[in-house]
């Protein structure tokens, strides 16, 4: 069985990449159960150099097979502001429904056909060797006119997704894994391991 750590302390990513990954072949740890502590500055200009420098860090002090993400939200009506910034925009300390309400104020007279955006993410593994691989993920949809659910968080609740007819954060949370930008992205890298450590 492989070990991989995920180089996050976020409950949810860990259990959502349990359950992506096949059990038998490969075994999911966070990095509190493998007794590491990481923050790394996340000074990247691209989503797949900062989930390289989480993973770098938490490799560094334990070898092995090392998983990280990093992911955000692109707006093409708010070009360069979002994106490996996400989770900086307005500040860290920003409450998200500031953020939200900040952004839908931003577009207020922005047709809605060119409130086009997406989530994207990248995976970053490091293998044994120090070798990195990369996997992404997309999810496309528009910014929503209106806040609406509570299922999710972050930007979901303005995230509008035309083919549910609703926001990110009305869907379930297995609805959501299905089509999401981090579902993609692990899956995708859980078919790369499995292809190459038959």
């Amino acid at each position: 069985m492989t070990k991989i750590i995920l180089a996050s302390g976020n409950k949810d990513k860990i259990r959502e990449a349990r359950e992506i990954f096949d059990s038998e072949k490969f075994e999911i740890i966070s990095m509190k159960d493998a007794g590491i502590e990481s923050d790394p500055e996340e000074n990247g200009d691209t989503f797949e150099a900062n989930a390289e420098i989480k993973a770098r860090d938490v490799w560094e002090k334990c070898g092995g097979y090392v998983m990280a993400d990093d992911s955000g939200l692109e707006i093409d009506a708010m070009p360069g502001e979002l994106g490996v910034k996400s989770a900086r925009f307005m500040g860290h300390d920003t409450a998200y429904s500031v953020k939200n309400n900040a952004i839908l104020e931003r577009l207020n007279d922005v047709p809605f056909e060119k409130r086009t955006a997406r989530f994207v993410c990248t995976i970053a593994l490091i293998d044994p060797s120090g070798d990195v691989f990369f996997t992404n993920g997309k999810m496309e949809g528009y910014i929503s006119d209106k806040i609406q659910g509570e299922n999710g968080f972050g930007y979901d609740p303005i995230f509008y997704l035309d083919e549910y007819g609703c926001t990110s954060a009305v869907l379930t949370e297995e609805q959501k894994n299905v089509i999401s930008h981090r579902g993609k992205a692990v899956r995708a890298m859980r078919d790369f391991l499995e292809k190459n450590n038959e």
